[in-house]
């Protein structure tokens, strides 16, 4: 039997342990071939109450367990992600269209944030505070108690991982939904390795569901801290629910970044640059550059070069063919990508590459002279499209980057680096990057945007991570009982 045998994880649902699941079952779709690849559980409202009540009473012994042991459980998780990258990278190439090199950075990632969650357990959690009276006084971190995770489909192992695995290792269990066409190498890949590692019983569920075991799960008066990862719209919705009832969500939201590139740029650099910025997995990433601001001065050569780059890019079935974009998730998304493009062409914008698709495999493309109001440039894509435009002074070139409701990501090409500090001290974005592009992420770096993108640095890091999921909470003591007027 293999690490993700279908034979385990067919019509049901890690809940502790492997489960029917009562709302029935999902196919799991490859979207090179659209073949069926096996059936998924699919968890609705009854599941996710269960879970959280079963995770609500196995935290309270998880959160007592000595740290050395919670963080000796995450570094055996980390290896087991290594141990079995081969097999969990094939299922990320054929569950969610990624190409080989994407599937392997996931697994790497994910060995490496259960690494760095494992050295989280035994982090100081508290201060020692001042006080006027005779006594001790401090300030400790303790767990929140269950932490809701949902994920999306594009990064889908980075994007649970990084969540369960800082509130496993800081004492919490872990309610988490998965997307459901992702269920596999986003969701059971996380649930076996756990389960191999030797992590209690009751403390992860891992339940891939629809709308209904999402709203479910934000509403679960067991669950006080909901980690969100996914689209802006959504996440609004979220946060929405969280606020009535009074609960912590950390929002991780969209993103329409901006890649600027001055006229002292080295422009075959800063094309290839741009091309991995807009290309990388389709397109489907939060950071991914959705809009590229070059200098007026090289506008026409950079939009030469990244065309170039963009026609000579392969697509196809990334688990057969050597490529380099492989398919969109779905025809939804598909159809959504091409309706922008067709749309920013009617609006004025240029057709320098691409624009076209077969099944679920769009073209790079490349729009030129694109107007601020043409739709793949005012909304995020989702999709391999660069959209460009100009402009002449740095001034300008801030106003156009900070022109959007989102603020992820921002990647700064020019050989003067202090010109490029300068240009991100104008620009709310929660990231920047000179003299790279922007998509980027480590286990041990604070990730987060402001604006529409989220609500802030809150996943990565050790002062991240434990803001993230746990309380803090005010102790003092003293040696007798303090007496008072009455």
């Amino acid at each position: 039997m293999t690490f993700l045998d279908p034979k385990i994880w067919t019509g049901s649902i890690f809940d502790g342990g492997w489960t029917a699941a009562r709302a029935g079952d999902v196919p799991v779709v490859e979207p090179a071939t659209g073949n069926e690849l096996g059936r998924a559980g699919s968890a609705g409202a009854d599941d996710v109450a269960a879970a959280a009540s079963r995770a609500r009473e196995a935290q309270r012994a998880w959160a007592a367990t000595p740290y050395e042991e919670r963080a000796a459980l995450l570094r055996r998780a980390g290896r087991l992600f290594e141990e079995h990258a081969q097999e969990i990278q094939d299922w990320i190439v054929r569950e969610s269209g990624g190409v080989p090199g994407k599937a392997g950075f996931e697994t790497h990632v994910a060995a490496q944030e259960c690494y760095e969650a494992a050295a989280l357990a035994s982090q100081p959690l508290g201060e020692v505070l001042p006080t006027a009276r005779r006594r001790l006084s401090f300030a400790r971190r303790i767990p929140v108690g269950v932490v809701g995770v949902i994920a999306p489909f594009n990064f889908p192992l980075i994007l649970g991982i990084r969540s369960v695995a800082p509130a496993l290792a800081l004492g919490n269990a872990v309610v988490f939904k998965p997307d459901q066409r992702t269920a596999v190498c986003g969701g059971f890949a996380i649930a076996r390795v756990f389960e191999e590692a030797g992590l209690p019983a009751g403390l992860l569920h891992v339940l891939p569901g629809g709308p209904e075991a999402g709203q479910a799960l934000v509403a679960d008066p067991n669950i006080p801290v909901i980690s969100f990862t996914g689209s802006t719209a959504a996440g609004r919705k979220v946060g929405e629910a969280a606020a009535r009832l009074l609960k912590r969500v950390h929002l991780e939201l969209g993103g329409n970044s901006a890649l600027v590139v001055f006229d002292d740029a080295d422009l075959g650099p800063a094309a290839s640059a741009g091309a991995w910025a807009s290309f990388f997995h389709q397109g489907q990433i939060c950071m991914t550059s959705g809009r590229h601001l070059v200098h007026e001065a090289v506008a026409e050569e950079y939009v030469e070069r990244l065309a170039a780059k963009a026609a000579g890019l392969p697509v196809g079935d990334p688990a057969t063919g050597e490529v380099a974009l492989g398919p969109l998730i779905d025809a939804r998304q598909r159809d959504r990508v091409h309706r922008l493009v067709t749309s920013s062409v009617d609006a004025g914008a240029r057709l320098a590459a691409g624009g076209t698709y077969e099944d679920l495999f769009y073209r790079p493309t490349v729009l030129a002279e694109v107007p601020v109001t043409a739709p793949a440039y005012a909304e995020e894509v989702f999709g391999p499209v660069a959209p460009v435009t100009t402009f002449a002074t740095l001034e300008e070139a801030a106003a156009l980057a900070g022109d959007s409701e989102y603020g992820l990501s921002l990647g700064i090409l020019t050989r003067d680096v202090m010109k490029g500090l300068a240009l991100a001290d104008l620009v709310p974005t929660g990231i920047v990057h000179i003299n790279d592009q922007t998509v980027d992420d480590e286990a041990v770096a604070p990730f987060g945007g402001v604006g529409a993108s989220g609500t802030g640095a809150r996943f990565g890091g050790t002062g991240a991570n434990v803001d993230a999921f746990t309380e803090t909470q005010w102790v003092t003591m003293q040696g007798d009982i303090a007496t008072y007027p009455f």
